[in-house]
């Protein structure tokens, strides 16, 4: 058994990856994460051991049919939900088109979706066309300085008209933390729904679904160390509600087919049994041999993960605020409940997209433009309606961080 230890043993987490991953410093993990080994094992074994159709009595037809829905259902414990409550469709922003054209049969011209401009556009455009049907949309706006959301500003836009609010647990700009379970409780007072993007969280944190009792949570593998795939939690009760966008045959109480039109695709949803078996080697290594249900282990994994995090963010926090230049778009605070380590800024004087090149020149990976999010930037006072964009994971180290400030350094001096 491995000692337990309570810091985020950084070696040996980039030991899970290729190698070839860790040649120069990557910073744009917001848009997409690393895949460990232990993934892309899962997706070669399912692809040449076990690519067929499922659903049929032959022993390799049974065989892919375990292994997708062992994969649905170990990410359904990842969230904290259970099973039949999981949708697995191409994408965030596909899950939240299909589910607006499910939930708009059951509310009437007039109804009121509040749809936040802190978005992402995923859960910001697919809620907007439906206006179109006669729902009115009811922007809840940032503060055009900070770009953070404020509660006291929802509250006033409440009535019993709301059937829906859509807001991100942490916008993929600032990186701030949005109280989910606050904001939740309110909406509910007054019958809203709640549909939660948390595509910029889950990398972070731990996600609880049950705990927060939101109504909607999605969230996108592909930043969560997986396949492009995305998870799309329902509550239960409302997703026996909603109309079913599926085939005709297939009927309304067909819980797990209901939202995915078209079908899963199976060789990436058996490959997220690759994303448990990361988490499970992760927790052996610090914490000792695997005990307790796999969601608790997945607590105490992203605990220590969380931890080292924020140690990036204290580092590169210290040093944004040490530039006079530089405008960070969000929270200075490094604190576990502020924020993620998501980094949106600009330069006085600098354009994000030469800036993001220049750092490209000297080896290091970041991102510019408005990420989807460009209701949010055209709503704040900028210089720009775009951002350079810096966005570290768990398997980032400290050497990396400086790298990135000696960098900024060359290019800002």
């Amino acid at each position: 058994m491995t000692s337990a230890v309570s810091t985020l043993d950084i070696n040996f987490v980039r030991q899970q990856y290729p190698a070839s991953r860790w040649h120069t410093p990557f910073f744009e993990n917001a848009g997409g994460a690393f895949v460990p080994n232990s993934v892309i094992t899962q997706m070669t074994n399912y692809m040449t051991q076990a690519q067929v159709q499922t659903g049929y009595p032959s022993s390799v037809s049974q065989e892919a049919a375990a292994r997708v829905n062992g994969g649905l259902a170990l990410m359904a414990q990842f969230v904290g939900a259970d099973t039949d409550e999981v949708t697995l469709g191409a994408s965030t922003s596909m899950n939240i088109y299909v589910l607006a054209q499910a939930l708009r049969g059951l509310w009437k011209p007039g109804d009121e979706i509040i749809v936040s401009t802190l978005n992402h556009e995923s859960n910001s455009g697919p809620w907007r066309r439906l206006e179109v049907f006669g729902l009115r949309i009811i922007d809840w706006p940032v503060d055009p300085e900070t770009g953070r959301l404020d509660i006291k500003d929802l509250e006033p836009l409440l009535s019993a008209k709301t059937c829906l609010v859509a807001f991100p647990h942490v916008s993929n700009i600032t990186g701030d933390i949005n109280d989910v379970e606050t904001i939740t409780k309110l909406c509910h007072q007054f019958d809203a729904l709640v549909c939660v993007d948390g595509v910029a969280f889950a990398p972070h944190r731990a996600v609880d679904v049950k705990k927060w009792n939101v109504d909607i949570y999605l969230f996108s593998f592909y930043k969560v160390f997986g396949p492009h795939l995305g998870l799309m939690y329902t509550k239960r009760s409302l997703l026996r509600e909603c109309i079913g966008q599926y085939h005709y045959f297939f009927p309304q109480n067909d819980l797990p087919h209901k939202l995915n039109p078209a079908g899963p695709n199976h060789e990436t949803i058996a490959s997220l049994k690759g994303i448990a078996d990361y988490f499970d080697i992760l927790y052996s290594h610090h914490f000792g041999n695997s005990s307790g249900d796999f969601f608790s282990r997945v607590q105490l994994v992203f605990e220590i993960i969380s931890s080292h995090e924020q140690k990036l963010s204290a580092a590169f926090l210290d040093y944004l605020a040490s530039q006079p230049k530089i405008r960070l778009i969000g929270s200075n605070s490094s604190a576990l409940t502020a924020r993620v380590p998501t980094f949106s800024f600009q330069i006085t004087g600098l354009k994000p997209q030469a800036l993001c090149k220049a750092l490209a020149e000297q080896g290091i990976a970041c991102g510019s433009g408005h990420f989807y999010a460009k209701r949010l930037l055209d709503s704040m006072a900028l210089q720009d309606k775009e951002v350079l964009r810096c966005s570290m994971a768990h398997y980032n180290t400290l050497s990396d961080v400086e790298r990135l400030t000696a960098a900024l350094d060359s290019i800002i001096n």
